[in-house]
């Protein structure tokens, strides 16, 4: 599997003004935007990163949302680390041969750490 680049990394939050304010304030990084996917029952905020991708900041506005459920189960966090492969068939098909546990099928493919102990994604797709 040759991952290509870090794309973007999620971190899930139980308060998204809290969760701006310490990316924003106490990391020194800046807003991009902020957006709210009502399908998957979300607020998001956006800080791109100095030599390419960017930290999403989510918080659920619906808890049986994924990010709800998992907010509820594991607390605040890291939900979901995204990485580009060049071969995303060649790369899906070492992660499920390895154990990994996929979500959904076609587009860019999630997976669950075959050992996390945490439910952390992985997140692969092709720039």
């Amino acid at each position: 599997m040759a991952l290509s680049a870090f794309d973007h990394l999620v971190v899930r939050v139980g308060d998204i003004e809290e969760g701006i304010a310490t990316y924003r304030d106490k990391l020194g990084l800046t807003l991009d935007r902020t957006d709210e996917s009502k399908a998957l029952g979300i607020k998001q905020a956006f800080f791109n990163l100095p030599g390419g991708g960017f930290i999403e900041v989510v918080a659920p506005t619906d808890p049986s949302s994924a990010v709800g459920q998992a907010l509820d189960k594991r607390g605040e966090g890291i939900h979901t680390v995204a990485f580009a492969v060049d071969d995303l068939d060649a790369a899906c098909a070492t992660m499920k041969a390895g154990g990994a546990q996929i979500i959904g099928e076609g587009g860019p493919q999630v997976f669950v750490h075959p050992r996390s102990t945490h439910g952390v994604l992985i997140q692969l797709s092709t720039k």
